[in-house]
């Protein structure tokens, strides 16, 4: 029996093992696809949709820009684009979305445009150029320039006391007068789209009762230095040139009104303002050039309402009040030295320090700031406003570019807003206000402090003087020719016009008359030039 059972356990597990399924195999190889079937037949064509809006129409002025324009200074075309927004076929000024510039260049090169001149006289011999005769022009129109008040194409200028040249004779110390009879005048300019310069009228200056003034010196009480006029010849000039010197009954010739103009102002009203480097004097004249008022230095002066602190009537001998400027309010005169002042004698006169003068026209207050040169003896002989603080200042030496390659003809923005108003310094300690000599240190000019201690001890004293950044190096820009660098046009604060002194075309050597030239090979004669620079920032 156990046999019996073993066996049967043993086939059922041998059936059940046989029973069972086996693992799947692997998968056969993908088909490849079949052939894509036909494109169905294309349906109807939808209905036509309804028209859209018509757009707006997009139009162009083109405008012809006139000579003096603010974009376009020598004129030029304005390209308007814009939409049409109420379809009336025109661009309105609220349509203009966009206006381009084509500009006129300037026809003003780097060589400057030339005013013009005629010839006073033309038989004096040319120096040591054996039979050579020279030009006295009527030029000289480069004391100073100024922008016409209302029309930014035209200028005036002014010339100085006429044609004359360093001499000494029998008389002493003094000046030819080649012309002595010349009277001082301004002339209006204006500058041509083509770059050509034509001058539309000039007014001679006059006195008071309206007979024209002379260029000779003044009298020394009124600002005069003791020069004596003499004429071409070397004679001097006499009250009677056909009878001898008496210095009673037959005393040489001055003029009480002579003008040695330097600084010119122009005002709204067609009045003008001119500083001189005789007194100096600052002389109010209408619109025909007849005398008003004037202002200076001199108690003792019965012509006068107001005057100058009394320490600028220490003026050095032809370096007086070079520059004159008006600010933009019409009410305040500023007015600055050509160099440092002899206060108290010509022992400071190898100095940097020069004074700079306001006057409030409304209220007559009187305010007195120092400039700081950049090389002792230099010439400060411009200045123009840009604002009530700020001005525009000519800084030069007197060296010919073409002989002295180091020349400097600087401009500078200067401003009086930090600067010390000397006049505003109360006496206290080791600063005190003397009458005649101005604001004292240690009763000490200020002109004696720089030449025995120099700047810093103005600054330690809390004098500053006012600050000034460079705006134009005119050697580097232009190679600039001109001596004299006198007269600056503020067209507006992108545009700047300056103008050179030419004296005439007169010259001297060892007081002998000739010709002026501008190289040493005298090929080149002077003349007044107007050069133009233009992508200025001068209100920032």
């Amino acid at each position: 029996m156990k046999c019996a059972t073993k066996s049967l356990l043993t086939l059922s597990v041998i059936f059940a093992l046989t029973a069972c399924d086996g693992d799947n195999g692997k998968d056969g190889q993908a088909g490849t696809n079949g052939k894509d079937g036909n494109h169905g037949s294309a349906g109807q064509t939808g209905s036509k949709g309804t028209d859209g809006a018509n757009g707006m129409t997009s139009l162009l002025n083109q405008l012809t820009l006139p000579m003096g324009n603010e974009h376009c200074y020598f004129g030029g075309i304005a390209l308007q684009s814009g939409i049409d927004s109420n379809s009336d076929g025109k661009l309105n000024e609220p349509e203009i979305k966009q206006t381009n510039y084509v500009c006129q260049p300037s026809p003003v090169t780097s060589q400057g445009a030339v005013l013009p001149y005629t010839a006073m006289r033309s038989d004096l011999q040319n120096g040591d150029i054996a039979g050579s005769t020279f030009e006295v022009r009527n030029g000289g129109y480069g004391s100073d320039m100024v922008a016409h008040p209302t029309k930014n194409t035209q200028f005036y200028a002014l010339t100085d006391r006429g044609p004359n040249a360093t001499y000494t004779g029998d008389y002493g110390k003094g000046k030819k007068f080649p012309t002595p009879d010349y009277t001082p005048r301004i002339g209006l300019f204006e500058l041509q789209n083509n770059g050509q310069i034509v001058k539309l009228k000039e007014i001679l200056l006059k006195r008071p009762d309206g007979t024209p003034i002379t260029g000779l010196p003044n009298r020394s009480g009124l600002g005069g230095t003791g020069e004596t006029p003499y004429d071409a010849n070397g004679t001097p000039i006499l009250v009677d040139n056909t009878q001898p010197y008496d210095p009673v009954n037959n005393p040489l010739k001055l003029d009480d009104y002579g003008l040695d103009g330097e600084g010119l102002v122009a005002l709204k009203d067609g009045t003008f303002w001119i500083s001189d480097e005789y007194g100096p004097h600052l002389v109010h004249y209408d619109a025909n050039g007849v005398e008003l008022s004037r202002i200076n230095a001199f108690t003792g002066d019965d012509r006068v309402e107001l005057n100058l602190p009394a320490e600028f009537a220490n003026r050095r001998a032809n370096r007086g009040m070079e520059g004159l400027a008006i600010t933009p309010d019409e009410k305040t005169l500023v007015g600055i030295m050509q160099s440092t002042l002899y206060n108290p004698s010509k022992t400071v006169k190898d100095l940097d320090i020069v004074r700079i003068v306001t006057i409030n026209l409304e209220t007559r207050a009187v305010g007195q700031y120092l400039y700081k040169q950049e090389k002792n003896q230099n010439s400060n002989s411009g200045i123009v406003a840009l604002s009530a603080t700020e001005f525009l200042v000519i800084e030069r030496d007197g060296a010919f570019y073409n002989t002295t390659p180091d020349a400097m003809k600087r401009i500078y923005k200067i401003d009086l807003s930090d600067a010390t108003n000397l006049e505003e310094v109360a006496s206290s300690g080791q600063l005190t206000q003397d009458e005649e000599r101005g604001l004292l240190l240690q009763d000490n000019t200020l002109e004696e402090v720089v030449l025995e201690q120099g700047w810093d001890a103005l600054n330690t004293a809390g004098i500053v003087p006012v600050s000034k950044s460079l705006v134009l190096d005119l050697v580097e820009q232009v190679s600039y020719p001109h001596d004299k660098l006198e007269g600056m046009w503020l067209i507006d604060y992108t545009r700047l016009g300056v103008l050179n002194d030419d004296d005439f075309a007169t010259w001297s050597t060892n007081g002998t008359l000739e010709q002026k030239y501008l190289d040493a090979g005298k090929t080149q004669v002077d003349g007044n030039r107007l050069y133009l620079f233009e992508g200025l920032i001068l209100n920032k």
